[in-house]
């Protein structure tokens, strides 16, 4: 059983375990998950801002390293966000299109630029649940 299985196809891999994941953690996802993350709709200063700073990820490339442990538990806090926002809109376009607009209630801030840290994404996830449950638009 894995805590998110829908987030295989927005990280790359498919963890078929609680314990695999946390073992992909700990040895980093491969560059590659950037890119599924960029097909699903994130532009590259989004990713930048949110997983593995632009010039980090160069020096990465350039070693043919993984991401670090770190920056694998962004990748899956944007992956998981991303996840359910998608199966809660109904499509990748109108989440993105919430996930980008500024909101009073953030400090005219937007729900994606709150990922970057964990407790903005359980405030962004728990944003989405009052959406599903119809308590929040």
């Amino acid at each position: 059983m894995t805590t998110t299985p829908d987030i295989s196809g927005y990280i790359g891999v498919n963890p078929q375990s609680d314990f695999e994941l946390t073992q992909i953690v700990e040895k980093g996802l491969p560059l590659e998950s950037l890119s599924v993350l960029k097909d699903k709709g994130l532009t590259s200063a989004e990713i930048s801002e949110l997983v593995i700073p632009a010039r980090t990820l160069k020096h990465r490339r350039d070693r043919s390293q993984n991401l670090s442990a770190e920056e694998t538990e962004r990748l899956l806090r944007v992956a998981r966000i991303l996840s359910f926002a998608d199966k809660i809109f109904g499509n990748p376009t109108k989440s993105l299109g919430w996930l980008r607009m500024t909101d009073d209630r953030l400090d005219d801030r937007t729900a994606l630029s709150l990922l970057s840290t964990e407790a903005g994404g359980r405030l962004v996830e728990g944003m989405i649940w009052q959406i599903a449950e119809g308590m929040y638009t």
